[in-house]
C-alpha cells in the first residue's frame, strides 16, 4: 500500500497535520474528496491536496506502519523545527541607528565655496539642514544625524536654533564613539504637529 493512499484513509476532520515542504501545520477543517481545507494557526484556511499533507502523530505503531520509526521522527522534528523558526532579529545597537546622516561640512554642499562669504556658506548649510529636516519629517524618517564638525560652535548654535524652532523634534549630541563632538542627531516625533 502507498503512502498517500494510507495517508487519505487515515485523515478526518479535526486532525493536526504538518504541510511538506513548508514551514506550516494545521487543523483539518473540511475534506472534499483529495482537497483538504485546514487551517492554520494564524486562522487562514488554506486547501491542499491530500499527498502534500502528513497527519502529526505520537501513535509509535501508525508512525512504523508509514515510515520506519527513525525516519519519520527525523522528519517531524526537523519540520516542527522550521515552524517555530523565528524571524532574524535586530541587534539593539542596529535599532538605534539613525536611518539618515547629513554632512553639512561646506565642501560636501558644494563644488566651490571659492568667493563665499562666511555668511553665504553659513546660509547654505542652514538651508540644507532646514531642507533635509523638512524631507526626514514628511518621510516619517525618526532619527536624522547632521554632522557639522567642531569648528567655532557657529553652525551647532544655529541649528539648534533652527531645530527648537520644531515642536515635534528633539535634539542631542550624536554617538560620540562614531562621530566625537562634531555631529547632532535629531529625533523626530512622528505624531506631534510640526512648523
Amino acid at each position: 500500500m502507498k503512502n498517500t493512499e494510507t495517508n487519505k484513509t487515515t485523515f478526518k476532520v479535526g486532525d493536526t497535520v504538518l504541510v511538506l515542504d513548508e514551514a506550516m501545520s494545521g487543523k483539518i477543517k473540511k475534506m472534499v474528496g483529495n482537497t483538504i481545507t485546514i487551517e492554520t494557526s494564524d486562522g487562514f484556511l488554506l486547501d491542499f491536496e491530500s499527498n502534500e499533507l502528513v497527519k502529526k502523530t505520537t501513535d509509535v505503531s501508525i508512525k512504523k506502519e508509514l515510515f520506519s520509526h527513525e525516519s519519520l521522527d527525523e522528519a517531524l522534528h526537523t519540520k516542527e523545527a522550521s515552524i517555530k523558526k523565528k524571524q532574524p532579529q535586530t541587534r539593539p545597537k542596529e535599532r538605534f541607528e539613525p536611518t539618515m546622516e547629513i554632512d553639512l561640512h561646506i565642501h560636501q554642499l558644494t563644488n566651490s565655496f571659492k568667493g563665499m562669504s562666511n555668511h553665504d556658506m553659513l546660509t547654505l548649510q542652514l538651508e540644507t539642514a532646514k531642507r533635509q529636516l523638512e524631507f526626514a519629517i514628511s518621510k516619517r524618517i525618526q532619527k536624522v544625524v547632521f554632522i557639522h564638525g567642531v569648528g567655532e560652535g557657529v553652525l551647532k548654535v544655529e541649528l539648534e536654533y533652527l531645530f527648537g524652532r520644531y515642536n515635534n523634534v528633539k535634539f542631542y549630541d550624536a554617538n560620540y564613539q562614531k562621530y566625537g563632538v562634531g555631529a547632532t542627531e535629531v529625533y523626530i516625533f512622528q505624531n506631534a504637529p510640526n512648523n
